[in-house]
């Protein structure tokens, strides 16, 4: 159907590809297109001012301006983790593209559904087309393989050679982009494509439900027959998950299988909440582990459930002769390019779908007897419950005062109550947020699914656009703090009304790396002089977000202040104003003799009283 504004923008020879890709998009279910605008946009810019003039914008997604390309991506990528809809990002040319850096590997190893659309240099200089080359950039930023940046990531990369099917390609790039394994999707197009003018609308199949993603896959019947034998018929049977959370149905779908047959869950690496953290049948995480887990060297059947890195084979791994299931959307990891899980089976399934088929197999055969699971569960409970009295132990200051990490993320439980987003990137301190954080709801705890640091300053701002009634809170080291361009995110945050609760593990200095040379020689000169990673002169992290976004700002160095602090931004971010607090942490593998000092408050910066 070809709308009344269409008619008269056509009858005046203004219809554009321009208008028609963001058409398509917003008919596709995109609302926002993160944007960082650039000279090969010009006709992005006019179709948005003619909608206005029109008063049709509403046809088109919002347009949102980010000042950094790897924030408007992450904000993106927050936006879809948190609503389930992939949203769009527009980037200038190959410098752009470059620009959005490791946030579209994070999409890609998080498996997130977003669309990136790029400009082109103009493929004229001599002005036989509208859009042709007119400013010196436009010889500078013609590369050879602008898709091939992207290229390693990227779903689908596509060049859009002209307006007549734009369309098209957007519902095309969207459909590939959501279906399972989802992930990014890259169109690009030269100034002039953009320009064009077209005859009438683009035809051709536009509405959504023709472009849906692939239906989810269920397991073939012997597979989970076998998964229910396996299950079933060990002695200590064991679910290792790190993403199943991603869907809030594979959640509840865990919960019933495991409470049927009395199955422990051990949460890997985990990017999202996977499984309650209260749940007597919950035995824990395990992050860069380097010592065995004896949960899982005792198990004799282990399934992983939606998992990249079910354990660290070379300090911790399965008994060699335990049975091993992989149900996936990915389970051989195609885009990796050394893995491997000495599995019996790997079945590609949606997780939901797959978890509940089991359950019902082993109902159908008439499941385990009641002593058996009570017999089952109750020596994990009791699992469960040491674990849990010995990180509670943790959660106290230092005598001296100095705020641990385990404090930390103990107050900030409290202070924030149940219904809150967390977003964590505190890298060293995942374990620490996994553990003393205690989340037990589906979409409480979110994660970037990658290694690019950064994520959360934009993931933030896209979370908050697709909860407006949920508080969110990013848990974040200095150094992924800085990675995330602060400046970018909070002034975005502050433009469209996207506040949230940033809480830095300020441990002065980059203890990843550090601990990294540790592991691998321990006797080392850097154990004995220390790294040389640190963030002296100190900066002052709240201070960026107070002048780049009126956040209001503070930071803390003892115990005592801390809770009334977090009180106090609290109240600014449920107001509506961001909030970013520097908490002062031990440093992270100083030298080992060296004795431990409270960190001074850096120049210009403000201690709470």
């Amino acid at each position: 159907m070809v709308r009344p504004w269409a008619v008269t923008a056509m009858a005046e020879g203004r219809y554009t590809a321009s208008r028609a890709l963001l058409e398509g998009m917003r008919e596709a279910g995109v609302r926002y297109l993160f944007a960082n605008l650039g000279s090969d946009h010009t006709g992005i810019v006019e179709a948005y001012a003619q909608a206005r003039s029109e008063g049709c914008a509403d046809a088109m997604p919002e347009l949102l301006l980010c000042p950094h390309e790897f924030v408007a991506l992450s904000a993106a990528h927050g936006y879809a983790q948190v609503s389930g809809e992939a949203q769009a990002v527009l980037v200038h040319t190959d410098c752009g593209t470059q620009n959005l850096g490791g946030a579209v590997h994070n999409a890609a190893r998080g498996r997130v559904p977003v669309l990136i659309l790029a400009g082109l240099s103009p493929v004229t200089d001599g002005g036989e087309l509208t859009g042709t080359r007119n400013e010196f950039i436009h010889w500078l930023q013609d590369s050879a393989d602008q898709a091939g940046i992207v290229r390693g990531y990227a779903k689908y990369a596509h060049e859009i050679r002209t307006g007549r099917n734009a369309k098209q390609l957007v519902h095309r790039a969207l459909q590939v982009a959501r279906s399972e394994p989802a992930g990014p999707a890259y169109l690009f197009a030269s100034r002039e494509v953009m320009e064009e003018t077209l005859p009438g609308e683009p035809g051709g199949p536009g509405q959504r439900q023709w472009w849906s993603p692939v239906a989810p896959l269920a397991l073939a019947p012997q597979v989970a027959d076998e998964v229910a034998d396996a299950l079933t018929g060990a002695a200590a049977p064991l679910v290792v998950t790190s993403y199943l959370g991603r869907d809030p149905a594979a959640v509840a779908a865990l919960t019933e299988l495991c409470e049927l047959a009395g199955i422990g869950v051990i949460e890997s690496a985990p990017m999202w909440m996977n499984f309650p953290a209260g749940h007597p049948l919950h035995l824990g995480y395990q992050w860069n582990t380097t010592g065995q887990n004896p949960l899982l060297a005792e198990a004799d059947v282990v399934l992983v459930a939606g998992s990249d890195v079910p354990w660290i084979p070379s300090t911790n791994r399965p008994s060699p002769g335990a049975r091993i299931y992989v149900l996936d959307a990915d389970p051989i990891k195609e885009q990796m390019t050394l893995w491997h899980v000495p599995a019996a089976r790997y079945a590609r399934a949606d997780l939901a779908i797959a978890l509940r088929q089991v359950t019902t197999r082993i109902r159908e055969r008439g499941g385990l007897d009641a002593a058996t699971v009570a017999r089952r569960a109750g020596r994990l409970a009791s699992a469960h419950r040491a674990q849990r009295e010995l990180w509670a132990a943790r959660e106290r200051p230092r005598e001296d005062g100095t705020v641990t990490p385990a404090y930390l993320v103990a107050c900030v439980r409290e202070a924030i109550g149940e219904d809150a987003i967390v977003l964590t990137e505190a890298i060293t301190n995942y374990q620490v947020v996994s553990e003393h954080l205690r989340a037990s709801r589906p979409g409480s705890l979110i994660g970037s699914g990658g290694s690019s640091l950064g994520w959360s300053g934009g993931a933030a701002v896209g979370a908050k656009l697709a909860a407006p009634g949920r508080t969110v809170v990013s848990l974040v080291g200095d150094g992924s703090y800085l990675f995330g361009v602060p400046a970018s995110a909070q002034w975005m945050a502050r433009r469209y009304g996207a506040p949230s609760l940033t809480v830095i593990f300020d441990n002065q200095g980059w203890a990843a790396p550090a601990l990294s040379t540790l592991a691998v020689h321990p006797a080392g000169a850097t154990a004995a002089a220390g790294a040389g990673t640190g963030f002296a002169p100190e900066a002052d992290l709240p201070g960026v977000a107070a002048a780049a976004g009126g956040a209001y700002a503070a930071t803390v160095s003892q115990a005592a202040r801390l809770p009334a602090v977090l009180g106090r931004a609290l109240s600014h971010v449920r107001r509506g104003r961001a909030a970013v607090i520097s908490v002062h942490v031990p440093p992270a593998a100083p030298p080992p003799a060296a004795p431990h000092h409270p960190p001074p408050v850096g120049p210009g910066q403000k201690e709470e009283p």
